[in-house]
């Protein structure tokens, strides 16, 4: 006998086993870790989402404007000031009928 061992290094074996085991991690973290693929796709998401309200405020937001321009001292549009007077204050003509 030449003295040679026919089973495997324990050191190959655990290199092996580490190297798995590691590979394994670094997979995990690139998938479902805080800068993976699925927290990606949620936060493309979430911006799609905030741009959308972002939009609809926006659009809010000129419409806000465009009344207070029209009720501003520079320009005032009578019929808006009647129509929210009305609004707010509950004003009636007295030839206007109420139906509830």
């Amino acid at each position: 006998m030449t003295g040679r061992d026919t089973r495997p290094a324990l050191g190959t074996a655990f290199f092996f086993m580490l190297c798995f085991v590691l590979a394994s991690y670094f997979t995990f973290a690139a998938v479902r870790g805080d800068h993976g693929v699925f927290r990606r796709v949620q936060i493309e998401a979430e911006t799609v989402q905030l741009a959308a309200e972002r939009d609809r405020l926006r659009a809010e937001l000129a419409v806000a404007q465009n009344l207070t321009r029209r009720l501003s001292d520079s320009w005032l549009d009578l019929d808006l000031l009647d129509e929210r007077a009305r609004d707010m204050l509950g004003y009636l003509r007295p030839d206007e009928v109420v139906l509830p």
